[in-house]
């Protein structure tokens, strides 16, 4: 693996190195410590060519936009956070905000987020948000704009990333007439909340740990490495049960066929009573500083939730360094316990 290749989170955008993308040090810079960032679910990290790790994420108050930047990944820990954005009063967006996923591309920053209505909090729908300006956290944002899906139906967790020239989304959303939470579907984009050709399903959750309480396919992001494409994602209840699953195509497929992509019969990340993190997901991909490949996902330091795991504050922002099996494929082993990395 190249070390000057580098990406944006959950849905790579693949491009050269320039010499600003990843920050030089005099020393080694400081070691990233678990949690990361603590009551901050579905998070993403993406590496921007301003030499800055920039943090967006669900709030437990699932009501307003955020973001963070860092010239470290651990220094995100304590990095300023900035509200971009907060639901209004009443009306459309109104409810749950979830899930938010910044992106920059077409000279702008866009950031992907899934909202519901006001009384109808899981009535959620995908909407983009964008800015001209080179700084997110100063920068002037325009107004949400509904992201046209293929149906009227619950969908959220939407990414881009480019491959072979073309832009893609990838999100995951219910499709009439199939009996279940969410499965992953994909297209090009015309534009950021417009498709340029109709979806492919490329996965629908049915292995038992896939279905655990809610049947659910979400949170897609995908890496690229060893001439493949690598999309994980996440499966089962947000609570102890949740885990990733992962899809692989080769590089050179036709990506729109589903038939490209195999999946996983088994969770290639989960729960680890050992090391006491329970309920790993929603994920994305980094390098770090050193240009190692960094999973980002969250999870909770307790097996056990009193209530209804949706409202239990407490899934916190981890990240990790892998590696890859002799055939190529992702390693992520299993969550480490708390504290700084250990090499």
């Amino acid at each position: 693996m190249s070390n000057l290749t580098r990406f944006s989170r959950r849905g790579f955008v693949i491009a050269a190195a320039s010499a600003a993308a990843t920050p030089s040090f005099a020393q080694t810079p400081p070691k990233p410590i678990n949690p990361l960032v603590r009551q901050r679910a579905d998070a993403q990290i993406m590496q921007h060519d301003d030499g800055y790790y920039y943090f967006t994420a669900t709030v437990p108050e699932y009501d307003r936009l955020i973001v963070r930047r860092a010239r470290t990944i651990a220094g995100l820990q304590t990095a300023g956070e900035v509200v971009i954005w907060k639901r209004p009063a009443e009306g459309k967006m109104g409810g749950y905000i979830w899930a938010p996923e910044i992106h920059h591309f077409d000279g702008q920053w866009h950031l992907y987020f899934g909202a519901g209505d006001k009384g109808e909090p899981f009535r959620v729908r995908t909407y983009v948000i964008s800015s001209p300006d080179p700084n997110p956290l100063t920068g002037r944002w325009g107004k949400p704009v509904l992201v046209e899906m293929p149906w009227d139906t619950f969908n959220l967790d939407a990414t881009t990333f480019v491959h072979k020239g073309t832009r893609y989304l990838l999100w995951a959303q219910k499709e009439p007439g199939i009996e279940t939470n969410s499965n992953l579907y994909l297209a090009p984009l015309a534009s950021p909340s417009k498709l340029a050709a109709p979806p492919v399903r490329l996965t629908v959750p049915t292995y038992d740990w896939e279905i655990i309480k809610y049947k659910v396919a979400e949170a897609p992001t995908v890496l690229h490495r060893n001439g493949r494409l690598f999309l994980t994602y996440s499966a089962s209840a947000t609570d102890e049960n949740y885990c990733l699953g992962m899809l692989t195509a080769n590089e050179d497929a036709d990506i729109m066929d589903a038939s490209s992509w195999v999946k996983s019969p088994v969770p290639v990340f989960k729960s680890s009573a050992k090391n006491k993190v329970w309920g790993p997901g929603h994920n994305s991909f980094i390098t770090d500083e050193q240009g190692r490949d960094v999973l980002v996902y969250h999870g909770r330091d307790y097996q056990k939730i009193i209530g209804n795991s949706l409202f239990d504050p407490n899934r916190h922002t981890r990240v990790q360094p892998f590696g890859y099996t002799a055939d190529g494929v992702p390693d992520f082993g299993e969550p480490v316990a708390n504290g700084a990395w250990k090499d």
